[in-house]
């Protein structure tokens, strides 16, 4: 199960959060949520396809040139999954760094809880996913 806890964690990284089509990431949805999947980010609980595709479609929008990298290497624990990563401009220093952790039923993400780190944003005000 290590394995597709990890396969789920970065593809959701690259394929969800970080893709800007919105046909490739409502099937990268389809194929890697449970129909009653659950986001927990700042912001609020987003539950289903439609409302993670909606969140992560207008996160995307917010900052289009943005790409989310790993830093290390994911976790895997038993059902649950955990993966440091960071966001900003390609190539660059992350403007912002957080930290995803999955629950895997029936080999898909059932829940993402999404943790933010406190880094400060250009504009002076926190990061936010």
């Amino acid at each position: 199960m290590s394995d597709r806890i990890y396969e789920l964690l970065h593809r959701n990284l690259q394929e969800v959060f970080g893709e800007g089509d919105a046909t490739r990431r409502r099937a990268a949805i389809a194929e890697l949520y449970t129909a009653d999947c659950v986001l927990y980010v700042p912001p609020g609980v987003f539950i289903g396809h439609d409302a993670l595709d909606k969140f992560a479609g207008d996160l995307r929008a917010t900052h289009p040139h943005f790409a989310y990298a790993p830093h290390g290497a994911p976790q895997a624990l038993h059902n649950a999954g955990r993966l440091a990563w960071g966001s900003g401009p390609l190539g660059e220093t992350p403007d912002y760094t957080g930290l995803d952790v999955i629950i895997v039923r029936d080999d898909k993400i059932a829940a993402l809880y999404v943790f933010l780190d406190s880094v400060p944003s250009a504009a002076g005000g926190e990061a936010r996913r």
